[in-house]
């Protein structure tokens, strides 16, 4: 059963949005769907092996404490699909 939500969102995000499920011939409802499924999937994962790699480099990065790793993500998201 298929339920309307309403979202606020910036127009900058809905625009770029929109022009992302048109190139991929799928609609906003479908994107939003897919994307509330991948993070309640995400949830519900509570056994993952670290592989010996990534557990060798944990903690060799060190960021400046101003730094914004969430923002900084996101720019690069951004401009790689921009």
């Amino acid at each position: 059963m298929n339920v309307k939500l309403t979202l606020k969102l910036s127009k900058e995000a809905i625009d770029k949005a929109k022009s992302y499920a048109n190139n991929t011939n799928e609609s906003l409802s479908s994107l939003v769907e897919k994307y509330f499924r991948l993070i309640s999937s995400k949830m519900n994962t509570k056994d993952f092996e670290i592989s010996q790699n990534v557990l060798e480099l944990s903690g060799i990065i060190k960021l400046d404490k101003k730094f914004d790793l969430k923002k900084e993500y996101r720019k690069h998201i951004i401009e790689k699909y921009d």
